[in-house]
């Protein structure tokens, strides 16, 4: 990312924070993207929702005022007071809390992806999977946007280096049922995203 930050560790809330303060979020669309419009505006309401990394709010805040049962999370404080506006009515859905702590407990019927499994260090990829396959049950899933990039290496963000490196992180416990283009990225992952939808098994 940007070299004029100080060298801090992605696996940690200070990185975040300092990003979100300086305004500095190339990752954050500013609105909702039109494959989570569409899902939400052709499914019932399934259950708990749980959007991990939440960041500013707007995926958050669609599924609140949808009448979704969502559960956005995010362990940067500085992201979560970027989102208050955004969040607006919808800002006790939004909270501090670990994806890897104990606070955040299943079962959640729909985990949302949108650029949270690349912010993570890929030392992490191993344990996401395994925590995201405690949260869904049987039936639930993981859906959402993944930033697929061979032969990158460096991050944030962390991309899949094939299609093929979620299916071995994950397949043992989910299905994909749906993989397809993804029209309206943001610059920094243009051409190099998949929206999918995994089913727990």
């Amino acid at each position: 990312m940007d070299p004029k930050f100080p060298k801090l560790d992605p696996a940690g809330a200070a990185f975040w924070d300092v990003r979100y303060r300086e305004s500095f979020t190339p990752w954050d669309a500013g609105q909702v993207p039109r494959q989570l419009r569409e899902l939400i505006a052709s499914t019932p309401a399934p259950g708990r929702v749980l959007v991990p990394g939440c960041g500013s709010g707007h995926d958050v805040r669609a599924f609140c005022e949808a009448g979704w049962d969502v559960d956005g999370i995010d362990f940067s404080a500085a992201a979560l007071e970027a989102a208050q506006p955004v969040l607006g009515p919808c800002a006790s859905k939004a909270r501090l809390a670990d994806f890897f702590g104990e606070s955040v407990a299943g079962p959640y019927a729909l985990v949302y992806e949108r650029a949270f499994l690349c912010a993570l260090p890929r030392s992490l990829w191993r344990l996401w999977a395994a925590r995201v396959g405690e949260i869904v049950p049987r039936g639930g899933f993981l859906t959402g946007y993944f930033y697929v990039e061979p032969g990158k290496e460096r991050g944030p963000p962390f991309p899949l280096a094939s299609r093929d490196e979620l299916q071995d992180l994950i397949g043992h416990a989910f299905v994909r049922v749906e993989d397809s283009d993804v029209p309206d990225s943001i610059d920094v992952f243009a051409g190099k995203e998949r929206w999918q939808a995994w089913q727990r098994n």
